[in-house]
């Protein structure tokens, strides 16, 4: 099976082990996620079988969207509540402040990634450090958050929902909000309700894939209904096709001239979804307009 089924992880689980679980599940080996999610942290997880694993790293890249629940007056090792409490007093702030201090972390800014994570630092995993009581320097990255939506605020407690870049931490921005509003703060929930066009109402849950594999689905959902091909959720470059003359070429992932596409035309450089002349979709090229052609970037054949 090759496509990308879309899993509502829950808490407790490691994003590592929803892809160990659905390996059991649907008894392939190839499979791989598209952006961890914390422990304790639910939500949408793509997750790629088999080709699809060729389209994670593209995925990955999506902008995200995140329901939040912020705890203000709390600081911990680990700017959740799972961590070891640093400071802890009473956020005496007025509404006005808090909603001035949240809009002030819209935008392209920098972010210092958390202790606690899966980057790694000279082959080290830092939540690896971090639980030996270790610290060490992290640069900060550039992201983004494009907006950041108050749902509900009943202090100590503050409802967000934020749609940002990747590589953003939902955490970390916890406990810069608190700081900037001079309590501190830390995450209380995470949820993950939107990424790489995958939505939350469509999330599975593992037990309801194991019962759509063993045919007691009982909505009578089978496997086939909940996973997406390859192609579509590559949808956002534009398609070519190649004449059959070039098939041979395509089958062997070598490049495509410009004169071997169907519709020739005015094409800017970029990524484009070529497919051979039967309508199979082949893989993803790179046109490059000094040399008058598509070359492979990613082959799905």
């Amino acid at each position: 099976m090759d496509g990308i089924i879309n899993v509502y992880k829950e808490a407790g689980y490691t994003s590592f082990d929803v892809v160990a679980k659905l390996r059991g599940i649907l008894r392939q080996k190839k499979i791989g996620h598209t952006g961890t999610l914390d422990p304790d942290a639910e939500g949408v997880l793509p997750v790629c079988v088999g080709k699809a694993t060729k389209v994670c790293e593209y995925l990955t890249q999506k902008d995200k969207v995140y329901q939040a629940t912020l705890r203000l007056g709390v600081t911990t090792d680990t700017q959740d509540m799972s961590g070891r409490i640093l400071r802890e007093q009473e956020p005496d702030i007025t509404t006005e402040a808090l909603l001035a201090a949240l809009q002030s972390f819209t935008g392209r800014q920098k972010q210092v990634p958390p202790m606690y994570s899966a980057l790694k630092v000279n082959g080290q995993k830092l939540c690896d450090l971090a639980r030996k009581g270790l610290e060490v320097e992290r640069k900060a990255r550039e992201i983004e958050v494009f907006s950041i939506e108050t749902l509900a605020v009943t202090l100590p407690l503050v409802t967000i929902k934020v749609h940002c870049s990747k590589g953003t931490y939902i955490r970390t921005l916890c406990q810069d909000i608190g700081d900037a509003l001079g309590c501190g703060g830390c995450m209380e929930q995470l949820l993950r309700i939107k990424t790489a066009g995958f939505l939350l109402q469509d999330a599975c849950r593992l037990h309801e894939i194991e019962a759509m594999v063993n045919g007691t689905d009982e909505q009578g959902r089978k496997l086939a209904d909940i996973v997406t091909p390859v192609e579509e959720v590559l949808a956002e470059y534009p398609k070519v096709q190649a004449l059959s003359e070039m098939d041979r070429l395509l089958q062997n992932g070598n490049r495509i001239p410009l004169e071997g596409i169907v519709s020739e035309q005015t094409y800017v450089p970029g990524i484009y979804r070529v497919y051979f002349s039967y309508g199979a979709f082949a893989g993803l090229f790179r046109y490059d307009a000094a040399r008058r052609g598509f070359w492979p970037e990613k082959m799905f054949l």
